[in-house]
């Protein structure tokens, strides 16, 4: 079998692989549902015999108490089950932070944010890796991007992007003043090579030597890469590898990745009112959650979900948030559907 033609069966049976997910979950809700009906309808038959003896029937009303309490649940995850699949929901993705307004305690805020998002990666058993990164003089990050691959990964982390707020107490601040600072997130999903087909002409690749802080050389090789598609402007660059080839396939996921999020972006704004109903837009200046450390504080502006557990978020336990917030956006879609015209 030639190289091209393996390369063709691995793309077919992910296809298939991503494919066959979503009919499985519809699959097993259903039958969780019919299984529910089932036992309700025999145990109200039982209750309604009229040679069932006093003490079966109370455990039947028992049984059936137990079952309506699980039946609303059943229902909406069959109806979530059956609506439109996201395309990209089982896409690894690429990871933008940015440090915003407050200088070097916005540097460190998106230190934080990047910590954040690896310790819940590892604790959900998806990889990170790092493809580019700006340093700041006090240990944060003017800019890190950084890859996250594993399952549904661009489904659960989805909703992170825009803009990030954060109040607290500078440690370089004498005076115990709290401070606010910003830093923005961008989450793409990663580009397969069959999204976007860019022609070698439209492309400029530069070749120059890696720096680490402040400048200094972090090898002696022409190692790093920035590539920069011409016709719309995008570009990225990755050093993080000592190899040039792996630079270079790395600043080229992120440069695909950035094209295939701008048409996504462009074509959610030529469907604005139908995008307002789903949680946030995506839009990197949109300010999604302020993080209060004074008060221990999270506040998800999109879903108005305040916690009081910021210590253990910042520290990557995410998933009842994220678990909200998917949650939140399963029922605008299900409400769209529901009100769209042809469902009349």
């Amino acid at each position: 079998m030639s190289e091209a033609a393996g390369v063709g069966d691995h793309r077919k049976l992910r296809t298939l692989v991503a494919e066959h997910a979503p009919l499985k979950k519809v699959v097993e809700c259903g039958r969780r549902l019919l299984r529910i009906k089932h036992d309700l309808d025999e145990h109200r038959a039982l209750i309604a015999g009229p040679s069932t003896d006093s003490e079966l029937k109370h455990l039947a009303e028992e049984e059936i108490t137990g079952l309506e309490k699980e039946l609303p649940a059943a229902e909406r995850e069959m109806t979530v089950a059956m609506l439109p699949p996201d395309p990209n929901a089982g896409r690894n993705v690429i990871i933008e932070i940015r440090a915003g307004t407050g200088g070097e305690e916005a540097a460190l805020f998106a230190a934080d944010l990047f910590r954040m998002y690896s310790r819940f990666a590892e604790s959900q058993g998806w990889r990170v890796g790092m493809i580019d990164a700006s340093p700041s003089a006090v240990g944060g990050y003017k800019e890190v991007v950084f890859s996250v691959e594993g399952q549904n990964v661009y489904q659960v982390l989805q909703y992170e992007s825009g803009g990030h707020r954060v109040q607290r107490v500078p440690e370089t601040e004498a005076q115990g003043r709290i401070h606010t600072s910003a830093a923005t997130v961008a989450v793409l999903p990663e580009a397969e090579e069959e999204d976007i087909v860019i022609p070698a002409e439209e492309l400029r690749i530069d070749i120059f030597c890696s720096s680490g802080p402040g400048g200094q050389g972090v090898n002696t090789t022409y190692s790093a890469v920035r590539i920069t598609h011409l016709p719309t402007g995008v570009s990225a660059q990755s050093q993080d590898e000592r190899s040039q080839k792996q630079n270079k396939e790395k600043a080229m996921k992120i440069v695909l990745a950035r094209i295939l999020d701008q048409r996504r972006r462009s074509a959610a704004e030529r469907a604005a009112n139908e995008k307002r109903s789903m949680i946030g837009s995506g839009d990197r200046s949109e300010r999604v959650r302020t993080y209060n450390f004074p008060q221990n504080r999270l506040t998800d502006h999109r879903i108005n979900l305040t916690l009081y557990t910021l210590d253990r978020i910042i520290d990557g336990d995410l998933k009842s948030l994220l678990d909200e917030l998917y949650r939140h956006d399963m029922d605008a879609r299900m409400k769209k559907e529901m009100d769209s015209p042809h469902k009349a």
